[in-house]
């Protein structure tokens, strides 16, 4: 289901979008998003200039003022674009709606890296006493999933950095976790993102440092999409909040918008002819 279409986010007859002044805004505490990519913030402005705010953001009302709960990438984006109230709903919200909210939003927007998922879950468990089958539940993940990536929490420092920088993946990280000395596990991991090793080649890399043999495959490098074709799909994935994939052969290309309900398809639809 799309975050928009949560119970505690539905708009009630009584409530109305109201423009909230940008310096009375606070940014979500339990956002688990640490770092905003400044390249796809600048994006995202851009498209603000041009197209304004598609959807408004939920704030809560406390005595210190409005704090964040769904959209933080647009708020962060309109002070870039300049603009100094934002459209918003103004939802009554407990603190652990805050977090699982926030949590539903960048999952949903593929906004975390692994890491910064891994440590959602962790948080929920610890903040909220829940156990990983009630985590998974609660944001509609299988338990083995929720697992596997509560195990990335076990690398070595150095290659936590490297996942939530992008330079491994976090089914790199999984992989290396196979290799149960810390100091091998550095050694592999700086080596497969120097040579652009594909998760599948570490995985033979890692089953022949345990079977203790030799030699290691040929790397296989796999091909990436042009830059100016991600940060398209970057911009239409800030836009109408979906997955959208861009996809191109010879003279002939598709643009792939993912849904995986029907509130969630007519969401779109209507983004689409409002447009």
């Amino acid at each position: 289901m799309a975050i928009e279409n949560d119970h505690r986010l539905q708009i009630n007859e009584d409530e109305q979008i109201r423009w909230i002044a940008i310096e009375e805004i606070m940014p979500n505490p339990y956002q688990p998003r640490k770092n905003f990519d400044a390249e796809r913030l600048n994006d995202l402005a851009e498209s603000i200039k041009i197209h304004g705010i598609l959807q408004p953001i939920v704030l809560r009302q406390t005595v210190q003022g409005y704090y964040i709960v769904v959209g933080e990438r647009r708020y962060r984006a309109s002070q870039l674009a300049g603009l100094t109230k934002l459209p918003s709903i103004i939802k009554e919200l407990s603190d652990a709606d805050m977090m699982e909210l926030a949590i539903i939003e960048n999952l949903q927007r593929e906004d975390l890296n692994a890491i910064e998922e891994a440590e959602s879950y962790q948080r929920l468990m610890d903040d909220l006493q829940l156990t990983q089958q009630e985590v998974a539940h609660r944001l509609g993940k299988s338990r083995p999933y929720i697992a596997n990536m509560l195990r990335l929490l076990h690398l070595p420092p150095s290659l936590k950095d490297s996942v939530q920088r992008g330079e491994l993946s976090g089914a790199h990280g999984r992989t290396l976790l196979g290799i149960k000395d810390k100091q091998r596990m550095i050694q592999v991991g700086r080596k497969a993102f120097k040579e652009s090793w594909s998760v599948r080649y570490l995985e033979k890399y890692v089953n022949n440092i345990q079977e203790g043999s030799q030699p290691y495959p040929k790397v296989t490098k796999e091909p990436l999409k042009p830059k100016f074709i991600q940060k398209q799909e970057r911009l239409l994935r800030e836009q109408y909040g979906a997955k959208v994939d861009i996809s191109t052969k010879k003279q002939v290309g598709a643009i792939t918008f993912e849904f995986k309900s029907k509130e969630e398809f007519e969401r779109l639809i209507k983004l689409l002819h409002d447009k």
